[in-house]
């Protein structure tokens, strides 16, 4: 009998679709991840507007969590969250951090590292309120990352805050958007022979240097 541990390791996938050269690619990152987002939103892939966020404890223990992307340009890329959850502390102690897209239809990966920052208070309030009602009393009713008792907490939490508020529901203050300002850029489109595609942007003297890396 075959363990599920050698069937995974027997998985394998030829990647074939498409390439990355310096030629074609975009001189500007975020140009390349507009190129990119858009084909992932054209091909109906699903949730092509999730990423991972990494972020980094006080005790230097990484951590990762799926969220979804709010929107970018040239001062980065946002993303809105309960700023007294796990991430939310650890972002406060340190503001480093890593996004990562992966498009598995159109085999690519986009990392993004740099640093993370709250957006203005504005732009929180305007993005809270072109919220579903639902999704803006859920803000109040989960105090996110704490230990609960069971899911009748929240639903209780969400019916008080419902009566509370009814309609209009203010932003909560732990909630608001980030916004990550990227640092450096790497794209990544698999390639057969795992002879990848890997290209990396990097600031050097305010300008974006473009480098291939081995796969």
């Amino acid at each position: 009998m075959t363990s599920p541990s050698s069937a995974i390791a027997s998985l394998r996938k030829s990647y074939e679709r498409a390439e990355l050269n310096e030629e074609a690619s975009h001189a500007n990152p975020l140009d390349q991840f507009a190129h990119w987002l858009q084909e992932a939103i054209q091909g109906e892939l699903p949730e092509p507007n999730a990423m991972t966020v990494a972020t980094v404890g006080s005790d230097l223990r990484p951590s990762t969590r799926v969220v979804l992307i709010k929107g970018y340009d040239e001062r980065g890329i946002v993303w809105y969250t309960n700023y007294d959850s796990r991430k939310g502390r650890e972002l406060a102690g340190n503001p480093y951090a890593a996004l990562q897209f992966h498009w598995v239809e159109l085999e690519r990966v986009v990392r993004i590292e740099g640093v993370m920052e709250k957006v203005s208070p504005a732009e929180s309030d305007e993005y809270f309120h072109s919220r579903p009602l639902d999704s803006r009393i859920g803000a109040w009713a989960s105090p996110q990352s704490q230990v609960i008792a069971g899911r009748s907490v929240l639903v209780a939490n969400a019916a008080k805050h419902a009566a509370q508020f009814l309609l209009q529901p203010p932003r909560p203050p732990h909630w608001g958007g980030y916004r990550l300002r990227p640092e450096q850029w790497e794209f990544w489109q698999g390639r057969k022979s795992r002879l990848h595609d890997r290209l990396r942007y990097r600031q050097d003297q305010g300008m974006w240097l473009r480098e291939r890396l081995a796969p």
